[in-house]
């Protein structure tokens, strides 16, 4: 029979009479066949099916094997031996190679004819073996596709135990070789086809024998971790992500992230490819395991991989959102390498314009999504990091008694406007006061530290006479910075108004020369925008600069004397005693003595001038104010009109005399932010103590200051600088801030002796509109110790209400109860849903307005001290909210300058290798020593730089974690 079959299949006769006498042939199979004639026949069928010379011949080879096979089992199980396939796997047929797939079809074709048959079982252990050989041979993507497909439909081939182990790991390493060089459409599909076909079989495989995917997942990382540059694993490798339990994420990351053995440079390696197999067309999961790596690797404090990681591949990333089949993993990947690659802008701002959510939103979810804010669960407690405040604030470090310092920066960075102002100035190479507050800025703005070392600024800014290491009076260090700030402006715009100006660039040359003989370090490299906008001011007149006018009346011959001067802040002296302040206001009646002298916080020195308002022989008309006091009656006592008499008269130069006068204080400019400091101790005489005033003062959200306002004077309210005369005349006593001096040239002081009646007939008072901004808390008893926090919040000239101003009559000028109590219902609603922080040098906490107001009665040691509102706009009045750029108010925060953008990346780089540097040396101790972890944010207990009671005393044990939840 075999003899006429292969006689028939390669004749030349027709195809029709071909197939004609192959199904009689196959027909005979049913009948009683010699086993001889059976033998050839496979034989026969063998060689046409592998080595046929066309289509026709290899599927009559199958069709008449397959019918005696199914007839003449055992004599096919005889047939196709142990020794047969054994000759067929290692060394091929005939002219096929041994690694030929049609080879592995025969195999598959034939054992599937034995599917029921023993000799399957005994082919199996031969089967394993040969099966691991080849895989271990590196085959071609197809050639495992066809392994895959025989082992799948006959499970028992598959190598058990060890073997399997081994096999796994040794099929993944085959994957690493799937190179796909095709570049057809047909070709590529068929190449995914296989390598899927392989991947599902190591799913089966896995999910058969558990023990072997954890070898089969090392192998996967040895493979994409290796440096070595001439190999490089193929992205196939991704098949097998999908298959992997989602499960095992955190055991397997937490493996990698804290091993030491693993290198930076193989981690890297590793992390780059896997960022790779986001190009696999219909790999699920890839993503989710990019992302588990990147927030383990930031747990651990491994920044350097993660940054090397993010510039090498961002690129690539981003590029594959133009693939739809794999845009929906590389878009969150993408993401996440975004939001949480904030220490520096290279990656960030060139995709910024791509992602459409509000501005308060991003700052969320960049608060939340930094490598600093990521999940520890990888990491050991020992790995645990403190990272930036969930309130997005900075802290600032205390370095050895400078929270007066601290608390001072902090409300500064909080009034909005000013800040802005601050970061818009175009200083660049400059190193002036202005410079370096603009650098802090930056850094409270952008650092991803949770605490910034201020010790460049407190070495620039800390007054002469301060001593290093004690406490301060934190007014004290505010009143000096504003008056540094403003004199080195004066200064420097003096120096480019009188130097030659031939060309820009030669400008900015001859001026440094010049300045080096000021006493002004530096100078901008470009004019100040703010300063430049006509009228001559400095940015802090602009912001806290308003002006006083002082009148004093003779009694006798009502001749008027006037002055203006310039104030930074006023400093609020207390009403003697509640009986005093309700005492006969008769400017007929004689006084007797008011008291004890009013002074500040300095550290530790007293004031050495006397208030007038309480010097002997003083009288003055108070208003009546309600037991609990706040911070409007404080301005309305500071403004009260006061007779001058007995001890204190004043001299008249009309009658020649000293005379009984009256003296007014009035506000006739009123400032972008008002700064109001309560002299809260005072020096007890009888006793020569220093006292600390613990009365609670009432801190309303909002407030209106009286504003006099006439026909002459108002003009130059706000857009005429006057000029004053020397700040200490003995007619502004220490009510009076600490000056500015004029940056006009005319002398300030003005003589009017008009008649009262005009005066009156032509001036009016206005309210105008305050909303708290911050407020200064000193913690302690005395002035000797105690610790300064602050609160404060973001708020603007167009925040909280905004109310039209009142005409008042000169006699109304104080402010009245029912007003405060409605600008007090009008904020009610308001104020609990604005975001106030809580500043405490390195700490920095979320509170509310309810916890600011409360302070005092939960904590009788901690008081108000300097409070700073920021004056509202008012329908119809100019606005001075925000920085003018190129001819632009800007409404938001002006775009940070490269210098600062710099030095801010330089130092978060610093940071994160800090972090990193830190972290290792944890974990290497973690191995051979316990260690008691102590939190941060400790540092008002014992450590250098505090201001608790271990760094100067005081402080009302401002230590304890109860106290710090406001």
């Amino acid at each position: 029979m075999d003899k006429i079959l292969e006689a028939l299949v390669s004749s030349s006769h027709p195809l029709t009479v071909k197939r004609a006498i192959v199904k009689k042939v196959m027909e005979a199979a049913e009948k009683e066949v010699t086993e001889e004639q059976c033998q050839a026949l496979y034989h026969l069928t063998t060689r046409l099916i592998l080595l046929g010379e066309d289509a026709f011949q290899r599927q009559v080879g199958l069709q008449v094997q397959e019918a005696y096979a199914r007839y003449h089992r055992d004599e096919f199980a005889r047939f196709f031996s142990k020794e047969y396939v054994l000759v067929l796997l290692q060394q091929g047929y005939g002219s096929l190679d041994r690694r030929d797939p049609a080879i592995l079809d025969f195999l598959h074709g034939s054992l599937r004819l034995l599917i029921s048959c023993p000799a399957v079982l005994e082919l199996a252990p031969l089967l394993q073996t040969e099966v691991l050989r080849i895989i271990c041979e590196r085959p071609e993507p197809a050639t495992c596709a066809k392994l895959a497909t025989i082992l799948t439909d006959f499970p028992q081939c598959v190598p058990r135990e060890k073997a399997g182990v081994l096999f796994c790991q040794q099929l993944v390493r085959t994957f690493a070789y799937f190179h796909c060089p095709a570049t057809e459409e047909r070709e590529l599909r068929e190449y995914v086809t296989q390598v899927t076909r392989v991947s599902v079989l190591l799913q089966g495989v896995w999910k058969a024998e558990p023990a072997t995917l954890l070898p089969s997942l090392q192998e996967v990382f040895a493979i994409i971790s290796s440096t070595d540059p001439s190999f490089e694993p193929s992205i196939a490798l991704a098949c097998l992500v999908q298959h992997i339990p989602l499960q095992m994420i955190t055991v397997l990351i937490k493996s990698l992230t804290t091993d030491q053995n693993v290198k930076d440079a193989s981690m890297t390696q590793a992390l780059c490819r896997m960022i790779d197999w986001l190009s696999w067309p219909l790999a699920n999961h890839v993503d989710t395991w990019v992302i588990a790596l990147l927030k383990g690797l930031a747990a651990v404090q491994k920044f350097t991989i993660l940054i090397d990681v993010t510039l090498i591949k961002i690129e690539q990333v981003f590029n594959r959102l133009w693939y739809p089949i794999v845009r929906q993993g590389a878009l969150v990947v993408l993401s996440h390498m975004l939001l949480s690659f904030q220490h520096s802008p290279e990656a960030f701002q060139c995709f910024i314009c791509f992602i459409s959510t509000s501005g308060s939103k991003i700052k969320f979810v960049l608060n939340q999504s930094a490598w600093t804010s990521q999940s520890n669960s990888f990491a050991s407690g020992l790995l645990k990091i403190t990272g930036k405040s969930e309130t997005g604030k900075t802290g600032l470090v205390n370095l050895g008694n400078t929270c007066y310092m601290n608390s001072i920066i902090q409300i500064l960075f909080m009034a909005t406007d000013f800040r802005r102002h601050v970061m818009s100035l175009h200083l660049n190479g400059s190193n002036t006061l202005m410079k370096k507050l603009q650098l802090l800025f930056a850094f409270l703005a952008h650092t991803q530290r949770a605490a910034y070392s201020p010790r460049s600024f407190l070495e620039v800014s800390r007054p002469p006479w301060f001593t290093a290491g004690s406490q301060q009076d934190c007014s004290e260090y505010l009143r000096f910075l504003l008056d540094r700030l403003h004199e080195e402006e004066k200064t420097l715009s003096a120096l480019q108004v009188t130097s030659p100006k031939p060309e820009p660039a030669n400008t900015s040359a001859e001026t440094l020369q010049a300045a080096a003989s000021q006493p002004v370090a530096d100078m901008p490299s470009h004019p100040d925008p703010v300063a430049a906008n006509g009228d001559g001011r400095t940015l802090v007149e602009r912001m806290f600069g308003g002006r006083l006018s002082t009148a004093i009346r003779c009694l006798q011959c009502h001749s008027l004397s006037e002055k203006e001067e310039p104030f930074t802040d006023l400093s609020l002296a207390f009403c003697p005693s509640m009986s005093k302040c309700h005492g006969p206001t008769d400017e007929h009646k004689s006084s007797s003595s008011v008291g004890p002298c009013q002074g500040a916080v300095n550290g530790g020195s007293e004031s050495s001038e006397g208030s007038v308002k309480e010097g002997a022989g003083t009288r003055m008309e108070r208003p009546v104010v309600e037991p609990t006091l706040s911070a409007p009656d404080l301005v309305d006592y500071f403004l009260a009109p006061e007779i001058l008499e007995n001890e204190n008269c004043y001299f008249c130069e009309r009658c020649a005399s000293l005379q009984r006068a009256k003296k007014v204080m009035q506000v006739v400019v009123a400032p972008e932010y008002l700064i109001l400091t309560l002299l809260r101790f005072s020096y007890d005489a009888t006793c020569h103590v220093r006292r600390k005033i613990l009365d609670n003062v009432g801190i309303p959200l909002h407030m209106s200051l009286p504003l006099r306002q006439h026909g002459i004077s108002a003009s130059s309210s706000s857009s005429t600088a006057a000029t004053s005369s020397s700040s200490d005349s003995p007619d502004s006593g220490e009510n009076l801030a600490k000056k500015l001096k004029p940056s006009q040239k005319e002398d300030g002081m003005v003589e009017n002796r008009i008649n009262s009646e005009t005066n009156d007939s032509d001036s009016e008072m206005l309210s105008v509109p305050y909303v708290l901004s911050s407020v200064v808390v000193h913690s302690g008893m005395s002035s000797e110790s105690g610790h300064y926090y602050s609160y404060g919040r973001n708020v603007s000239s167009t925040d909280g209400y905004v109310a039209h101003p009142c005409p008042k009559t000169l006699e109304s000028s104080s402010l009245s109860e029912s007003s405060t109590a409605t600008q007090e219902e009008m904020g009610c609603a308001e104020h609990k849903s604005m975001d106030w922080f809580l500043f405490n040098d390195n700490r920095v906490s979320f509170t509310n307005f309810e916890s600011l107001q409360n302070v005092t009665s939960r904590f009788p040691k901690d008081t108000a001290y300097v409070l700073i509102y920021r004056k509202q706009e008012v329908s119809g009045q100019p606005s001075n909210s925000g920085p003018v750029v190129n001819g632009s108010r800007l409404s938001g925060e002006p775009p940070l300058q490269k210098e600062l953008m710099d030095a801010i990346t330089k130092d978060n780089k610093l940071f994160l290798q800090e972090q990193e540097l830190n972290a290792r040396a944890r974990a290497l101790q973690a191995t051979s020593a316990s260690c008691s972890f102590r939190p941060n944010g400790s540092d008002d207990n014992d450590p250098p730089g505090s201001c608790g009671p271990s760094g100067g005393g005081g402080g009302g044990g401002f230590n304890t974690i109860s106290r710090l939840v406001f």
